[in-house]
């Protein structure tokens, strides 16, 4: 068993392929440095310095299960005839042969065009990247966030934490509105403008300014300008597939999210291959294929891929869920919902809510902020098709 990609789904496979009785060898490669770590830190407790990296396993944890941890190892060509590999490594390029394969690379950060190099300007993915950010935090002035999606908003909390003044810039009406809606990104809005946080919407960037090499504001596509000394650029993340060039392993459309295209249980078109996690075009339980970005997801991922690949009952995909930490509340998200469902607002005390999304008269998901109790509870509607009518009248 060879798995590429030492992030969370590979290191959840492994654990659950030996706890399910899997006997064989297990290769782990991993093109970073450190033992595998944990990525949502990254912009919270990493970057404001309350921790440092938040690894996924003890070290020992590899060892007593078996498991061939190699890091600073990258994979870079699969032949899928050959049941092959081919990797990189302390100088060294060498061909690893499969049984079974399964892609697990995540994501790499989108940057700003013409920033390579550029002093003052990061995105955040890695753990080098939360450090080098902090360490700049700590004598910036100003800071400018580029997309207020979850990864800006997070990173915008975090420095308001480190006493750092922060504009934060989003093209559409509101913070979160992409996935949330108009009507919850008003919400999240409330949090960040109740913080000081200097939030410009509508409105997108056209150039990062620049003077001796270095970052020293940003020109938006309204006129105006905003100086800063610090830019952070939130504006997303691709699966970096390159290594798959030649291999005839199908990737998805970009249409329909991109990555690696599989079946409902990782499949790929190539025998014996297998994806998940962020990478993973999967079929939904409608038969649809998408893609999704979370923590969670590829937690059940990791589970189904390992179900297959023992031989052993596959679980029922669970109800989708996603978090996120800003101003010291928890945002939670159960289900599915789109940013054009209809939004009932059911609670709401000026800064902690609960919100109910429907399509077509059934709730098909339920956010909130500061309000766990409430939207666990709500779980177990999701589960089957709910009135909308049934919940609220209660």
């Amino acid at each position: 068993m060879v798995i590429v990609g030492a992030g969370l789904g590979g290191v959840r496979l492994a654990e659950n392929l030996r706890n399910g009785g899997y006997d064989e060898e297990i290769i782990l490669l991993g093109a970073e440095p450190h033992p595998p770590y944990d990525r949502p830190p990254l912009s919270k407790t990493v970057l404001t310095g309350d921790d440092e990296r938040v690894d996924l396993k003890p070290a020992e944890f590899f060892d007593e299960a078996g498991v061939d941890l190699r890091t600073g190892t990258r994979v870079v060509a699969v032949d899928p005839s050959a049941h092959a590999v081919t990797v990189e490594g302390d100088g060294r390029t060498e061909q690893i042969e499969y049984g079974s394969l399964v892609l697990a690379t995540g994501l790499v950060a989108r940057t700003f065009p013409g920033t390579d190099g550029l002093v003052g300007v990061h995105v955040i993915r890695t753990f080098e990247d939360a450090v080098a950010l902090r360490a700049e935090a700590a004598s910036a002035s100003r800071a400018v966030v580029i997309g207020a999606g979850f990864i800006g908003c997070e990173v915008t909390a975090s420095l308001h934490k480190l006493d750092v003044p922060v504009t934060l810039i989003e093209p559409t009406p509101a913070p979160l509105s992409g996935p949330l809606g108009p009507r919850i990104g008003q919400m999240v809005t409330r949090l960040h403008v109740e913080a000081g946080v200097d939030l410009r919407v509508g409105v997108g960037v056209d150039e990062i300014l620049t003077e001796d090499g270095r970052a020293v504001g940003v020109a938006l596509s309204d006129g105006s300008r905003v100086d800063a000394d610090l830019i952070v650029v939130g504006i997303g993340g691709y699966p970096d597939l390159g290594y798959l060039d030649g291999s005839g392993i199908e990737i998805a459309d970009r249409s329909a999210g991109g990555g690696v295209a599989c079946d409902g249980v990782g499949r790929t078109s190539a025998a014996d291959v297998y994806a998940l996690g962020d990478c993973a075009n999967w079929h939904d339980v409608d038969g649809r294929p998408h893609r999704v970005e979370h923590w969670t997801h590829t937690v059940d991922h990791a589970a189904m891929v390992a179900a297959q690949l023992l031989g052993h009952a596959i679980p029922h995909q669970p109800v989708p869920y996603f978090w996120s930490d800003q101003y010291g509340l928890k945002f939670q998200m159960l289900g599915s919902p789109r940013s054009d469902d209809e939004v009932h607002l059911v609670d709401d005390d000026g800064r902690k809510f609960l919100a109910y999304y429907s399509r077509e008269g059934l709730l098909t998901g339920v956010v909130g902020a500061g309000r766990v109790g409430k939207l666990m509870k709500a779980r177990q509607f999701l589960l089957t098709p709910t009135p909308i009518a049934t919940l609220l009248e209660g």
